[in-house]
């Protein structure tokens, strides 16, 4: 058998860090990567199989940047059911599209003009738009109404975190971290928010999700790992903290670096 056609290797087990949902290590960043791509694999075929379609939500940065990367040339990838797939995103400066912080750019110029991901099932949020968090929640709600209740929520949602604990663009002491009950997606802006302005996804509608991974990786976050594993944080000083998904899994990825000394 040609060897790029054989299963993913098991990575050796190392400590891990005691953080609330599993925990995936693995001491390289392109080992976590096999980890993260085999789970986003398997969770978009059953999702196919399951409800014709995959909804996939991501985050922007350069962390999750070379997954991006591989989802496109790995051949171990070539099964993934992009044309069943909806595309969205997590969170959204509100920048004009030719802005370099803008997020959908770097997510755009790799996944889909290198996949057949059909232009109408990509959702870019309308971050210059005045009502553009209404718009995209309604976006949300009518892709997933037509599913069995219960199964109308995202399939698949990664996430970051920064050194300060915060998660999609919900930061620490700002006012997103409140947002009222039923809303899904919401503005961002005022004290705590690093600027400029940001659209977010909301906890109600990230623990409301199928599958949440949470990517960390490199020596800069090990405090903040340390941090949120010994405890006693709550939502509104660690935003990260408020990820609990309902029904749903949570998996952190994190790699050598990014692990305390003794996990």
């Amino acid at each position: 058998m040609h060897p790029m056609s054989e299963p993913y290797e098991i990575a050796p087990e190392l400590p891990k860090p005691r953080l609330p949902g599993e925990v995936v290590v693995r001491e390289e960043v392109a080992d976590l990567i096999d980890a993260i791509t085999a789970d986003l694999l398997v969770q978009a075929k059953a999702c196919v199989r399951s409800f014709g379609d995959f909804h996939l939500a991501l985050s922007g940065g350069s962390t999750p940047e070379p997954l991006y990367r591989r989802l496109m040339y790995d051949p171990r990838m070539r099964g993934f059911p992009w044309k069943k797939t909806h595309l969205w995103q997590v969170d959204e400066r509100c920048v004009h599209e030719d802005d370099d912080l803008r997020n959908w750019t770097m997510i755009a110029g790799l996944l889909l003009e290198h996949s057949d991901i059909p232009p109408e099932q990509a959702h870019p949020m309308p971050v210059l738009e005045a009502d553009g968090d209404e718009r995209y929640e309604q976006e949300l709600r009518e892709a997933l109404e037509w599913r069995e209740k219960g199964h109308d929520r995202l399939d698949y949602v990664l996430l970051g975190m920064g050194t300060d604990l915060h998660t999609a663009s919900l930061f620490p002491g700002s006012m997103a971290l409140d947002a009222r009950a039923g809303r899904l997606v919401v503005f961002n802006d005022g004290p705590g928010v690093v600027p400029p302005k940001r659209m977010t996804l909301t906890f109600e509608m990230l623990n409301a999700s199928r599958f949440l991974g949470v990517m960390v990786t490199g020596e800069g976050k090990r405090e903040a790992v340390a941090r949120l594993a010994r405890g006693g944080l709550d939502t509104a000083s660690a935003p990260v903290r408020g990820v609990q998904p309902v029904g749903g899994v949570l998996r952190w990825y994190l790699d050598g670096g990014a692990c305390p000394a003794g996990g």
